[in-house]
């Protein structure tokens, strides 16, 4: 197990060659391409380049984990940081759980994990998300973990003729 950042139930590690599988299936999975911005599915060579590609935040400005279970290190979800702006000390969070291990709270554990990752190792001072209207269960999530709604952008996204408005999420972290 080489997780960088330990939790009760989960840990958090660096995406391998052998996840290039699970981030197809994933990425490919029309149900999660509303979060995700996606509109076509990824090839299986533009998975293992990103897979095979440096993960330095510094210099891609991204970087993704693996949500593995320490008891078995099955991977069940994944979680960045995008859109990382060293100078100002924020990043952007986006997390995927796999359908099968929702509701069980690893997504809070998760968040907790990155974001002491946040604090510790980029000294970040905030952070940030956005949640479509429709998708309480992210507001449940993000609200629960102390962020905060700073924006509203409506009529933002158009989900098969319905239009739906976006919020914007911030969290100040502490020790930054």
């Amino acid at each position: 197990m080489n997780g960088m950042y330990k939790g009760k139930r989960i840990y958090l590690r660096t995406v391998e060659p052998s996840d290039t599988n699970t981030l197809l299936r994933w990425e490919n999975d029309p149900g999660n391409w509303r979060v995700s911005g996606t509109m076509v599915p990824f090839s299986r060579h533009l998975i293992e380049q990103y897979v095979n590609s440096a993960q330095d935040i510094y210099r891609v400005r991204q970087v993704r984990f693996m949500i593995c279970l320490l008891d078995d290190e099955t991977p069940i979800g994944a979680i960045d940081l995008f859109d990382f702006e060293p100078k100002h000390l924020h990043a952007g969070v986006g997390i995927l759980v796999d359908t099968a291990y929702r509701q069980k709270g690893f997504a809070a554990e998760a968040l907790n994990l990155l974001e002491t990752y946040a604090v510790d190792a980029l000294g970040l001072k905030n952070l940030y998300c956005t949640i479509l209207e429709d998708n309480t269960k992210s507001i449940y999530l993000f609200e629960g973990r102390g962020y905060q709604r700073i924006g509203h952008k409506r009529n933002w996204f158009n989900a098969g003729g319905k239009w739906l408005d976006e919020y914007l999420y911030q969290k100040e972290l502490t020790g930054a």
